[in-house]
């Protein structure tokens, strides 16, 4: 038992080291290790058919029909391709996983008996020219076939860790069979090789069936052909997004092939006229064992690892460059060595093609399955099928003709010395050509993620302003839905107030009178202009037929636009037969412009207003006071107006208020921040302040014992200001501040559109500030994750283990401490929108809040794409999925933080030195704690709490001081009678009458 308990012990922790050295976590074990097991035995079986079949191949036809090879091999790929396709639009997904490894061995099985049985010479060797056909097609669907397992057991994130090791399995065959085959071929010929192969694929396949069925929640159980209505839509939008990645990821795959072809085809020339068929099938296994040795150790160990560190396309574009620099290098370095001119192409080639074989079946192997996750899951098996099966299909049937016309021309118009350099010329313009659709490609792949998640918005920054206001003006002049006219209006007021005029002026007199009021308001905004006053005359020729306030807005657009006003006119409109706004309007531009009589007439008219029970005539007479200029003896009526029983009234006096920038009354602005029926109002109203309510608006939003509510609509007041001074004291106090605080700031900065990009010197300014910023989350961040691991030791401490209690309070604790680490996270979140796409952040942080591990991982893979900081990596890590061990040693590794074991009495100290920086539950959980524990807190720990605004934070100091110092508690009781919260207030009461009692006793 003693032996059986130590190599478990040992077991336990040399495995998930083994896993670490493989970058494998342990959730991913067991479908990595099935994958890889069924993909071994598989490739074993087809690499013994392949190295079989070509030698038979190169001893019947030589080199010469290997362009007519390539040509057939592309015709019967692409019908088995789209076959496959077809299967799985009829049939689930799984069903054709399993079943089409059997069904291709039983025509090469056929094959193999017609030739051995066949007394025919010519069907024999149309049997060789089939078998190296078929063989072929089996390893197109047998990749095929794995990558879409692997995209459906695997997500975005785990297939980057995972499929190195699975491809790997591709690897160790080419170790087994190459060293195998050729003690194989000497017990038996070539024919009895390809049935063994046969067998072994077989055996393979019955693994797969068995791993489909451990996984078959991850396969869909009906034909694709039976996608969702809603599924559809989604399609449809992403439609031309998904199309043009879709074609660069079918060239990148065909261009990919091409290149191992053109190598191939000159690698196996070589081989052909230097070798005999058996020593050519020996070479091969030979070659393929020690390549398979290289691969291996690079696919174990490096592989998963530079991947996840340098990226997919990184890793994607080291085939091309390699092939395409080191196939001229190579052969022109071997060309001047002494002696090797004879045989400079032959080693030459080999190296190139070990070269090509190795990136080939290590990075651009493991990454291939990566480019499809961000095609839809309904769709990706399918796009997988035709792109990577068809591509690879076309582009070997596009080679084929491509050598046999190479060849062909180069017969007769290149010199025989120059004629292999034909083929290494075309070969590295192939490689170029296939650098620059990775470029391509990697611009598509974190928008199609992005657009996978949400809809694009439309905004100034991707609109053509010419071209939109045609759209405007066809919008509003034809039939439509009234809630989208006055969007477009909305909008373009927003991208061009200057210029709306222009475009609305012309309009007016078709428009609803809904549309001609917002009209009006956006052309006043611009400022009134001279010469639109004749499109908007004839507004106020009808006066029974146009809207008062339509007619009010025409009427104060005109006599501010014409420089000498007739104000006589205007005196007409005070009549009391004219409506309440016309007359209010006319008063207050009198009072404007006019003569010391006819003001003290508008005065007459505005106090009546003013004073009126109707709740119209006062709304409307203080709508009128924004314009006027002085409000002399006005004012008076201003108090009663702001206690106002209507609503809409005292809304109307705070927008009076801004716009006549009544000092004395700014007050009222910022009281009205309280209330929710006021509090919009407000915030439009001191908005249109500036720089005069900044100094008040910070007063209240860094007052740590007004409302929170308040204090965050203070903070967004602040930023919709948006001037200068009003986004530099956002800065700084979002520098200063932390917790909440700082959240309603971020909210704050997310909320207008001057968010800084990444382009300018001040934009660079900004993202440093950012990245301290992200610096100091992060180390906050370490000091929870080493809170939680040391509080996690509480059972094993001999103080607290009989304590039932403390057990309980120290789960809270820990609890508390997950919830502000979810805190953190968010904020990460925020700091990154100011520096990047708001689109691609809001998606990422979307999936990240996601409990599903497949979105979780999408998330992050946007962020790895997009996020460019020196932290990204970190950053990564911390948002993953991972124990609060891991995250911790990950920040010790980058330094951002130091850990050491401490008691918890001492991590408990540390935690309450960070007391502005810990949530209001968390830090009252730590005096909790502290309580039950019998810990013992400085005088200045217990004051600060004692003191905070948070009432249960209050009540937990309160408890606390009554366990350690009832006498100090008894002193400080009668200054707490009076707290606001009730829970402290009850808390008080309770313990004064208990002191009160327990003195009448003695």
């Amino acid at each position: 038992m003693e032996l059986k308990n130590h190599w478990l012990a040992v077991n336990r922790v040399a495995l998930p080291r083994l896993l670490q050295w493989v970058n494998l976590r342990p959730e991913e074990s067991e479908r990595t290790q099935m994958m890889f097991v069924f993909y071994t035995i598989v490739s074993v079986g087809l690499r013994w058919a392949e190295d079989s079949t070509v030698a038979l191949f190169l001893g019947e036809y030589e080199t010469n029909l290997l362009p007519w090879m390539y040509i057939a091999s592309a015709v019967m790929s692409t019908g088995l391709v789209f076959l496959y396709s077809w299967l799985q639009k009829v049939f689930p997904l799984r069903q054709v996983i399993v079943a089409i490894a059997p069904c291709m061995v039983t025509p090469l099985v056929l094959l193999v008996l017609l030739r051995w049985g066949s007394g025919v010479s010519y069907l024999a060797v149309i049997s060789v020219f089939l078998l190296r056909l078929w063989v072929d097609a089996l390893y197109v669907l047998n990749d095929l076939n794995t990558s879409i397992v692997a995209n459906q057991i695997f997500n975005i994130r785990e297939i980057k860790r995972t499929y190195p090791l699975v491809s790997s399995g591709l690897l160790v065959a080419d170790v087994i069979s190459g060293f195998s085959l050729p003690w194989l071929v000497e017990y038996a010929r070539l024919n009895k090789v390809i049935l063994i192969a046969c067998v072994v694929i077989l055996f393979g396949s019955a693994i797969l069936f068995y791993l489909t069925h451990q996984y078959r929640a991850a396969f869909p159980e009906t034909p694709q052909i039976t996608i969702l209505g809603e599924q559809a839509s989604r399609q449809r939008f992403l439609k031309s997004p998904l199309k043009r990645y879709v074609w660069h990821l079918f060239a990148f795959v065909g261009l990919l092939q091409v290149i191992g072809l053109l190598v191939d085809f000159q690698y196996l020339r070589e081989l052909q006229s230097s070798l005999n068929d058996r020593e050519i099938a020996s070479f091969l296994g030979l070659f393929g064992g020690m390549l398979g040795l290289c691969e291996l150790l690079i696919q174990w160990f490096v592989s998963s690892r530079l991947i996840e560190r340098m990226g997919v396309f990184f890793t994607a574009t080291l085939l091309p460059i390699a092939v395409g620099f080191l196939l001229p290098g190579v052969l022109i370095f071997l060309h001047l060595i002494p002696g090797m001119q004879g045989q400079s192409f032959f080693w030459g080639l080999v190296i190139v093609k070990f070269c090509d074989e190795l990136l080939r079946y290590t990075f651009v192997m493991s990454s291939g399955p990566i480019l499809y996750q961000p095609i839809p899951e309904a769709i990706r098996s399918q796009m997988q099928t035709l792109s990577g099966g068809t591509a690879e299909a076309i582009a070997t049937g596009l080679t084929g003709l491509v050598i046999f016309v190479t060849l062909l021309t180069c017969g007769h118009f290149v010199p025989e010395p120059l004629q292999k350099w034909v083929l290494v010329a075309e070969t590295m313009l192939i490689a170029g050509t296939c650098l620059k659709v990775v470029c391509q490609l990697r611009s598509r792949y974190v928008d199609l993620l992005v657009l996978s998640v949400a809809r694009g918005q439309l905004s100034a920054t991707n609109v053509g302003l010419k071209f939109f206001k045609q759209g405007v003006v066809k919008a509003l002049a034809e039939k439509g839905n009234e809630a989208d006219k006055h969007s477009c209006i909305e909008l373009l007021a927003q991208i061009d107030s200057q210029g709306a005029a222009e475009v609305l002026a012309p309009l007016l007199v078709k428009l609803t009178p809904d549309l001609q009021c917002k009209s009006l308001e956006v052309m006043l905004m611009g400022g009134a202009n001279p010469a639109y006053v004749p499109a908007i005359r004839p507004l106020l020729e009808q006066p029974q037929e146009t809207n008062p306030e339509v007619f009010a807005l025409a009427l104060r657009y005109i006599w501010l636009a014409e420089p000498n006003p007739n104000l006589s006119l205007l005196e007409e409109y005070l009549n009391s037969r004219h409506n309440s706004l016309i007359r209010a309007t006319a008063a207050a531009l009198v009072l404007r412009q006019g003569t010391p009589i006819q003001k003290v007439a508008a005065t007459k008219t505005m106090r009546r207003m003013l004073t009126h029970k109707q709740e119209r005539e006062r709304i409307n007479g203080v709508k009128a006071l924004r314009e006027a200029v002085y409000l002399q003896a006005l004012r008076i009526h201003i108090p009663n107006l702001l206690q106002d029983e209507s609503l809409r009234v005292r809304c109307a006096v705070l927008e009076m208020i801004a716009a006549t920038h009544l000092e004395e009354y700014y007050c009222a602005l910022i009281a009205a921040l309280y209330y929710k029926s006021t509090r919009s109002t407000a915030m439009l109203a001191l908005t249109r302040l500036e720089n005069e309510a900044l100094e008040m608006l910070l007063q209240l939003a860094t007052n740590i014992y007004k409302p929170e509510v308040v204090r965050m609509y203070a903070w967004r007041t602040i930023a919709q200001i948006g001037t200068q001074e009003a986004m530099e004291a956002l800065w700084e106090n979002l520098e200063r501040c932390w917790g909440t605080t700082r959240d309603h700031i971020l909210h704050s900065l997310l909320k207008i559109h001057k968010q800084p990009g990444a382009t300018g010197l001040g934009d660079r300014f900004y993202e440093s500030r950012v990245e301290k910023l992200i610096e100091q989350e992060l180390r906050f961040l370490g000091e929870i994750y080493a809170a939680y691991i040391d509080f996690q030791n509480v059972d094993k401490q001999d103080d607290y283990q009989s304590s039932e209690r403390i057990l309980i309070v120290c789960e809270l604790l820990q609890r508390s401490l997950k919830e502000l680490e979810l805190d953190v996270r968010e904020r990460l979140l925020l700091l990154l929108r100011l520096l990047y796409s708001p689109e691609k952040m809001q998606a990422a942080a979307f999936n990240l809040r996601s409990l599903s591990v497949v979105n979780l991982a999408r998330g992050l893979e946007i962020l790895e794409h997009t996020v460019t900081l020196p932290s990204k990596s970190l950053l990564l890590n911390i948002l993953d999925k991972r124990t609060e061990p891991e995250k911790l040693q990950h920040l010790v590794e980058a330094k951002i933080v130091e850990y050491e074991s401490m008691l918890v009495s001492d991590r408990l100290h540390r935690l309450l030195l960070l007391g502005n920086l810990l949530s209001d539950w968390c830090l009252a959980c730590c005096f909790h704690f502290a309580q039950v524990a019998r810990i013992r807190l400085t005088s200045s720990e217990i004051l600060a709490s004692l003191r905070h605004p948070t009432g249960f934070v209050r009540e937990a100091a309160i408890a606390y001081l009554n366990m350690v110092s009832q006498r100090v508690l008894f002193q400080i009781l009668p200054q707490l009678q009076n707290d606001p919260h009730p829970l402290v207030a009850a808390q008080v009461k309770e313990l004064l009458e208990k002191y009160q009692f327990k003195n009448y006793k003695k």
